[in-house]
């Protein structure tokens, strides 16, 4: 069985999961996206009467013009591309293989898309919709307690551009009184301290007032799910942020968790914030990543030379013959 299982490649992949969570501290989402994407790839051999443990360049070629053919687009490509590398740089380290099949493969090239950004006005919009519903009379008790955690989850989102994995693993201790600080731990089990303003303070402080005396008051979880045993799931979140966007007025389509943590960083930027500052509140380990946002820099630049520089002024020119 141990045989049939190596032939398939199965054992190689465990092999690499058990040191992305052993040595890199890999949390259970990205195992599972790493699993899914070498499953495939492996799938992909098995057709063509390979496996892992002798696949060629040729074989991994294949596999990417095979994922081309069906329309991937190249950031998807890429990432797959990666976790492939990754494998056989594993395995050629560890002695597994004599050779890196994927060491000479160049990934798609592919443009840095610019993040999507919801404006101020339209975030306001979400928050106060949010608010008039957790607000509402007449509602049921576990009506309540949903709408005032989805308005609390929001509050938490803007003010401080939590990952939504990070947002609804958060502690039932966040909600302390005196938080002004809010202990993350982010990719990796690196940790990084973000502040809490008063209106996601206070929101925190309503949501748990309406758990009190519900089996739900002592979970650990700030964001306890309501139908079992753990915390609210990202999908979960996810859907009522939908939900809630279209009774905003707002397109569904362009409102996610994600999205708001964007626009957290851009605002952020918008007034003046330094990247540096914004690389370590979104808990980016290399400022490359919190490169994308260079286009609001640019655009903050151009406009503080505009009305700053005493030469912009086309009527100055004028007056001084110019």
């Amino acid at each position: 069985m141990a045989r049939a299982r190596a032939d398939r490649g199965e054992t190689q992949i465990e092999l690499f999961l058990d040191m992305l969570a052993a040595e890199r501290g890999a949390r259970p989402n990205t195992l599972s996206a790493y699993r899914s994407d070498l499953d495939e790839f492996n799938s992909h051999l098995t057709t063509r009467g390979s496996r892992i443990a002798d696949a060629t360049t040729d074989d991994i070629r294949s596999y990417l013009s095979n994922l081309s053919r069906r329309g991937l687009a190249p950031a998807s490509v890429a990432r797959k591309l990666s976790a492939v590398r990754q494998l056989y740089r594993f395995l050629y380290a560890e002695g597994h293989r004599g050779d890196d099949p994927a060491a000479i493969l160049e990934g798609p090239k592919r443009g840095r898309a610019l993040p999507k950004v919801l404006s101020v006005s339209d975030v306001d919009r979400l928050i106060v919709t949010a608010r008039q519903q957790a607000d509402r009379a007449e509602q049921s008790d576990a009506e309540k307690q949903r709408t005032a955690r989805l308005y609390c989850l929001l509050e938490l989102l803007y003010a401080t551009g939590l990952r939504v994995s990070e947002l609804v693993a958060l502690p039932a201790s966040a909600a302390r009184r005196d938080q002004r600080m809010l202990m993350v731990r982010g990719k990796g089990g690196k940790e990084r301290m973000v502040p809490l303003n008063d209106a996601a303070r206070q929101a925190m402080t309503n949501y748990r007032a309406l758990l009190k005396d519900t089996k739900n008051e002592n979970s650990k979880w700030l964001f306890p799910s309501f139908g079992e045993d753990g915390h609210l799931t990202r999908q979960h979140f996810a859907r009522e942020l939908k939900a809630l966007t279209a009774t905003a007025g707002l397109r569904p389509q362009a409102v996610s968790p994600h999205v708001l943590r964007h626009a957290f960083a851009s605002h952020l930027l918008q007034n003046g914030a330094d990247l540096r500052v914004v690389q370590t509140l979104l808990g980016h380990s290399d400022i490359s990543t919190t490169q994308i946002y260079t286009h609001i820099l640019e655009e903050r630049l151009k406009t503080m030379v505009r009305d700053l520089h005493p030469l912009a002024d086309d009527s100055r020119g004028a007056k001084s013959g110019r």
